[in-house]
């Protein structure tokens, strides 16, 4: 068997499983399953795009290509830029949209139905702004390397890889090893507990809704570097990030990036034996399956 959709499952899941990290901890903590997070993934590849593009503008030595990287040092400093760009626009959702309706007591059918019209207007400002066309951080060819026999990989494949799992250990330590991350993690078992204890919740929730928007702006990047730039590109991935946000378990970091690694791997396997036209419905499967035979996920606690 050619082991080539191998790698192909190991970098899409990379991408999955970050996204599903800040939906993972959205849904925990929050207590609604926000569907404009996939587009918080179209505006961290986006605005990193348009920094990238100002500097190499500017700067035109910032665009030669890193080593063996297809980009220069634009697209790292722009990664910072789009980072913190894009969690103040989801500060911004938070403050104006998503908050108030907190405060006013909505029901989370209400929290839902609005994360649905926040990622319509999301994705159609993008598209007015930048067209459907794709774009890319750089039109440079890069030849696969072999790694095992019937095994080739990018530098940019590769760098990805190994930017996920950087990524999620980090957030991993920092949920853990820390006093933010261990607030976090009591406001997700017993909001009301929480709070009775002098912990914080505004500022839990501001710390989940940075750090969901920073990685989902870190995988967009991502994605735009091995494949292209869509306004749809973070509509196109919701539903494997929900599905791997379940698969894992809801609230479970590991979790999430080892499911999407894993729905990664089964789409990408289904692609070369299967067809292309059945990718889509590898995460729906997945989903149906999940909340059928083990609803709490595969790191999850089953409800007493």
């Amino acid at each position: 068997m050619m082991l080539q959709p191998i790698m192909d499952g190991l970098v899409n899941g990379a991408i999955i499983g970050l996204g599903a990290i800040g939906v993972t901890l959205t849904y925990s903590i929050l207590r609604f399953a926000n569907f404009a997070h996939g587009e918080l993934l179209s505006w961290g590849a986006y605005l990193a795009l348009t920094v990238s593009g100002l500097l190499g503008a500017i700067l035109p030595g910032l665009g030669t290509p890193l080593g063996p990287f297809s980009f220069g040092w634009s697209v790292p400093i722009a990664l910072v830029m789009s980072v913190i760009l894009t969690a103040m626009l989801a500060l911004c959702a938070d403050a104006l949209l998503f908050g108030r309706l907190r405060r006013a007591g909505a029901v989370t059918i209400i929290l839902v139905m609005a994360s649905f019209g926040a990622a319509l207007a999301m994705r159609n400002v993008l598209e007015f702004a930048y067209t459907s066309s794709p774009r890319y951080f750089s039109t440079a060819l890069q030849i696969g390397r072999e790694i095992l026999p019937g095994l080739r990989a990018t530098p940019d494949q590769m760098l990805v890889i190994a930017l996920g799992a950087v990524l999620v250990l980090m957030v991993h330590l920092f949920l853990t090893r820390t006093a933010a991350g261990r607030s976090m993690r009591a406001v997700s078992e017993d909001p009301q507990l929480a709070t009775l204890v002098g912990i914080d919740t505004r500022a839990v929730i501001r710390t989940v809704w940075i750090l969901g928007a920073a990685l989902a702006a870190v995988a967009g990047i991502m994605s735009g570097i091995v494949v292209q730039i869509r306004p749809t590109m973070g509509h196109d991935l919701l539903l494997p990030l929900f599905a791997a946000a379940i698969l894992g378990g809801i609230g479970s970091v590991p979790g999430a990036m080892l499911a999407g690694i894993g729905i990664g791997l089964a789409e990408a396997l289904t692609v070369q034996f299967i067809g292309a036209e059945w990718r889509a419905a590898v995460s729906f499967v997945i989903l149906v399956a999940v909340l059928l035979l083990r609803p709490q996920g595969i790191f999850g606690k089953a409800a007493a």
